[in-house]
């Protein structure tokens, strides 16, 4: 087998032909003497000529391409039962990873599912109404479910990213995901995936609760077995000896319920910014060098740069997406933003965003641990006290970054609305500063990106948590709480689709092991 690298122009999609030619000419054989083609990655290269480049994997005969094939799922309607908290990427797969395991995953979510919090997201944009269980980061699929389902990551040493894309395929998505070196999903295709893989869990002898939102963990023993006991405000509780704790970024909750109990928590950072719209017209014309044609896929991007010693990046970038409210509770404002599969909205948005480590924020140490989720929750509680409601403060971006009042806002996709806001002042010091720098440095990079054509809107808060839940590197547990599984973005151990996907693989793996 010999993998190789061809390029074709845009619109030319490779013949099985053209393929087995290169392969031949790969591996010094005739084309006929190819047994087997594949391509394993797409990349599109807009540097010079539009290019897609192709990794292809070939085989002469008497060869054979290595199979990926994901393990079966058992029955386990008899089987011991492991607790789940939350339904998100990590609560998910951690719960097919069990079906493989031959154990019974019991997944409680505080929100709803799918079908009925497609009802509530809809009422919080068009009402302004927030249901603090059911909304764009709780319910089944969690946070990921409306954010465009991007699916790169870095994350390689967590585990093999053929077993979350692989199944993802076998669930409804388009198979271009195993190869495309950016994959999506789309936040149109993506409920209906989630609702395939609960089947398969509730069809395997697995279980769902929604509207279970836990309130209490408490540790029992009967002197042989140790377990856990799990409380839901509605009254129910629940019992196994093993609990995988997969809660989201946004369950502030759970770290007060266990600082309550006195068990370990860590300060952790995050990054903290505002959300830049730009016509996506604008950033096709930048990146396609002005040779975008209609069919050409819209164009993204992503930038970094180093400011006083933090980075400065782009984050979540929706290339033809809209920009959604990801509040879970009264009094914050909150952007986000996602993408339907076919990306065709006109605006182009992403998350600009500043690091913010402990430590940088002193006037919140008093808050301990809580340090960094205190400041993040006073920069939301800013943002609404300006708008009194789910409006969006923004402000041209050129004008935000001289401090100038903008005369009058661009159109919007933000449903609720953005209201014209000196951002600027109501941003903290450092973090403005920061973003001022970097927008102007961004434009080297990327010429005619920092313009008064785009709107940049606050807050956008919810990157990661800013607090974690330590673990034990051998077993995964909590540290002195023997069966409780942090994993995901919620505890401190993930950051996007995949990465929380592949975090719950990890910890489910470790929990049938022990």
């Amino acid at each position: 087998m010999k993998e190789f690298e061809i390029a074709f122009p845009l619109r030319h999609e490779p013949a099985e032909a053209e393929l087995r030619q290169a392969a031949g000419r790969a591996l010094g054989v005739k084309p006929e003497r190819v047994a087997a083609v594949r391509i394993v990655r797409r990349s599109l290269d807009a540097r010079g000529e539009i290019l897609y480049r192709y990794r292809v994997q070939a085989a002469a005969m008497g060869e054979t391409l290595e199979e990926y094939k994901v393990p079966a799922y058992q029955d386990v309607h008899a089987a011991e039962p492991v607790l789940i908290i939350g339904s998100g990427p990590a609560g998910m797969f951690a719960a097919l990873r069990l079906l493989m395991e031959g154990r019974r995953p019991v997944i409680l979510e505080r929100g709803k599912d799918v079908h009925a919090r497609k009802v509530d997201v809809a009422v919080l944009n068009q009402r302004q109404c927030v249901n603090g269980d059911s909304n764009y980061c709780f319910g089944e699929g969690g946070a990921g479910t409306f954010s465009d389902g991007k699916l790169y990551t870095r994350s390689s040493k967590r585990g093999d990213l053929r077993e979350v894309l692989q199944q993802l395929v076998a669930f409804g998505a388009a198979d271009s995901i195993l190869a495309d070196a950016h994959p999506h999903i789309g936040s149109d295709a993506l409920p209906r995936i989630v609702e395939r893989i609960r089947q398969c869990i509730v069809e395997h002898g697995g279980a769902y609760h929604f509207g279970e939102k836990v309130t209490g963990l408490v540790p029992v023993s009967d002197g042989l077995r140790h377990g856990w006991k799990v409380t839901c405000a509605g009254g129910a509780s629940y019992s196994a000896r093993q609990v995988i704790l997969a809660t989201g970024h946004s369950s502030r909750d759970i770290y007060r319920y266990f600082a309550a109990q006195g068990w370990p928590l860590e300060a952790k950072g995050f990054a903290l910014g505002v959300r830049a719209e730009h016509p996506q017209t604008l950033i096709n014309q930048i990146q396609y060098h002005g040779k975008f044609q209609p069919g050409m896929p819209a164009a993204e991007y992503s930038l970094v740069e180093q400011v006083d010693g933090r980075g400065v990046f782009s984050f979540c970038m929706c290339p033809g997406g809209i920009l959604v409210p990801s509040v879970t509770g009264p009094g914050e404002v909150v952007l986000n933003g996602m993408s339907n599969s076919m990306r065709n909205s006109p605006w182009a948005n992403a998350g600009i965003v500043c690091a913010v480590n402990p430590g940088d924020v002193p006037d919140f140490d008093r808050y301990g641990v809580f340090s960094l989720l205190a400041f993040q929750e006073s920069v939301e509680r800013a943002m609404f006290s300006f708008s009194n409601s789910l409006r969006a403060p923004a402000q041209r971006l050129v004008d935000f970054c001289r401090k100038k009042p903008s005369q009058g806002l661009p159109r919007s996709s933000y449903q609720p609305g953005a209201i014209n806001a000196p951002l600027c002042d109501l941003l903290p010091e450092g973090v403005f500063e920061r973003l001022r720098v970097a927008f102007a440095a961004f434009d080297r990079k990327m010429h005619g990106y920092y313009t008064n054509e785009a709107l940049v809107l606050g807050v956008e808060s919810r990157t990661s948590s800013p607090v974690r839940i330590p673990r034990d590197p051998e077993t995964m547990c909590v540290p002195g709480l023997e069966g409780l599984y942090p994993c995901g973005e919620g505890t401190g151990y993930a950051g996007g689709i995949t990465s929380s996907a592949l975090d719950g693989i990890l910890v489910a793996a470790a929990a049938a092991a022990r």
